[in-house]
C-alpha cells in the first residue's frame, strides 16, 4: 500500500492490486474517511484519513484525487474525473470480483495526476 502526506500533513492512502484495493475500502477505511477513484477506468482505490475534528479543504480533497488519477489508466490523460465519497457510502456488491465496488452520494472533482511533492 502506497502512503502520502499531502498539504495539511493529511494522510493519502492507496491500494496497489485489486486485494489491497478491497482491504483498503473495505476494513482500513472509517465511515468518515475519504474515498477516492478514476471515473471509468481501471485504477487504485484511494483514502484521505479523515480527523474527528477537522474537515479538509478543497484543496486537500483535489491532492488526494491527483493521486487517485496518478494510480490510474488515465494517468497520462490530462485533466481526469475522479469520484469522491465517504467511506460509509462505499460497499461491496455480493459475488463481486476483487477491486469491485459499489459507491452512493458521489461527488467528481477533475484533476491533473499528480503525486505530492516530496
Amino acid at each position: 500500500m502506497y502512503e502520502y502526506a499531502v498539504t495539511g500533513g493529511w494522510t493519502v492512502l492507496a491500494g496497489k492490486t485489486d486485494r489491497e484495493n478491497d482491504h483498503l475500502s473495505l476494513k482500513v477505511a472509517g465511515p468518515n474517511d475519504w474515498w477516492f477513484h478514476v471515473r471509468g477506468m481501471p485504477g487504485s482505490h484511494v483514502v484521505l484519513v479523515a480527523r474527528p475534528d477537522e474537515e479538509p479543504d478543497k484543496k486537500t480533497l483535489k491532492a488526494a484525487a491527483a493521486i487517485a488519477a496518478h494510480h490510474s489508466k488515465a494517468r497520462e490523460g490530462g485533466v481526469v474525473a475522479v469520484s469522491c465519497t465517504r467511506g460509509r457510502y462505499v460497499t461491496k456488491p455480493r459475488g463481486a470480483k476483487p477491486g469491485s465496488v459499489q459507491i452512493r452520494k458521489e461527488t467528481v472533482i477533475k484533476v491533473r495526476p499528480a503525486l505530492p511533492e516530496a
